[in-house]
């Protein structure tokens, strides 16, 4: 028979048993509270459209990426984590000195909020980041210095941005500048024209007997009249000209750091490539003629204005004269 002394004494006492039960159920309790949180998170930034990342300045790498980076790039969070180069090789070209300096802003200003820059995605597509950092400042000394930022997809923001502006200035007809955007394009050069001493000309243009091709042909052909003569407009000027519908048959153009004698030449190649032009409407052909006023920068107390009435008064001596001819003033 087993002593019972012996028996008692390896078998472990009831209060220490239920102690060690106690601290082990609340172990699981607090291990599956911990899981329940770790979930938690996960599920939260699976679902928040935006990515989460930090990133170890000095040693160049990305500690954290949240799942969204995949859904909007199309690339792997895996490659960032392992290859900041990655980030840089998604950044659009021509933003990337700007999303690498605003980057470094971080280190001085602690925060930088206007942060925007394009991607290209794994699939080849453009889109707008708008992407706020921050610097740990908790970070003691001899600590890493951490960045930590999120990133929010405004591709559709901007694309409503650029339409807007789009049908702020553009005359929708001929998708030309409007009136309105004209002006403010042509004062902003003049201006820059009078602050260096550069040259700078204006010219007007009325296409002739328009009101005669509306009664004719209907106003249809007419609108086609009016998108034709803009498609020369953009082809004949230089890059950098003013070019817009300000009226309804009428548009104008300013030749930015132009002297009189090449700027009468850009209206004499727009004469021409109006004069070739053909239209046909139920088998009728017609073409279209434009009477054109040139104007010069040519006193220092001058203003936009002056050269407009001047160049609108040449464009109404071109039409008095027999249409179809550019006259100077």
């Amino acid at each position: 028979m087993v002593d019972k002394k012996l028996q008692d004494s390896s078998a472990p006492q009831w209060p220490e048993a239920a102690q060690t039960l106690m601290a082990l159920m609340r172990a699981r309790g607090e291990v599956a509270r911990l899981s329940e949180r770790e979930q938690l998170l996960n599920s939260l930034l699976v679902s928040v459209n935006a990515v989460l990342w930090a990133f170890n300045w000095e040693t160049r790498q990305v500690l954290y990426v949240s799942p969204a980076y995949e859904r909007i790039s199309g690339r792997s969070t895996d490659l960032l984590l392992s290859d900041y180069h990655q980030w840089r090789d998604s950044v659009y070209p021509d933003d990337l000195e700007h999303a690498e300096r605003s980057l470094a802003e971080v280190l001085e200003k602690g925060a930088v909020e206007d942060r925007e820059y394009r991607i290209i995605t794994a699939d080849g597509q453009v889109r707008w980041l708008s992407d706020k950092c921050f610097m740990n400042r908790q970070a003691e000394p001899g600590q890493p210095v951490i960045i930590v930022g999120i990133a929010e997809d405004i591709t559709e923001k901007k694309q409503l941005e650029t339409e807007l502006q789009r049908l702020a200035t553009t005359d929708e007809l001929t998708e030309s500048s409007n009136r309105r955007y004209f002006f403010e394009c042509a004062n902003r050069e003049f201006e820059k024209a009078r602050e260096q001493g550069t040259p700078l000309s204006f010219l007007m243009l009325d296409i002739d007997d328009f009101k005669a091709v509306n009664d004719t042909y209907g106003h249809q052909e007419g609108d086609n009249v009016l998108q034709r003569i803009a498609e020369c407009g953009r082809a004949a000027l230089r890059r950098g000209d003013v070019f817009g519908r300000i009226g309804g048959e009428e548009f104008a153009a300013v030749f930015p750091g132009c002297e009189p004698a090449v700027a009468l030449l850009v209206a004499e190649r727009l004469q021409r490539e109006i004069q070739q032009l053909n239209f046909s409407h139920d088998d009728q052909t017609f073409g279209i003629t434009i009477s054109q006023g040139l104007t010069s920068l040519m006193a220092e107390d001058e203003s936009l204005d002056d050269l407009y009435a001047r160049s609108d008064a040449a464009m109404y001596e071109a039409k008095r004269q027999g249409k179809n001819r550019i006259i100077t003033g």
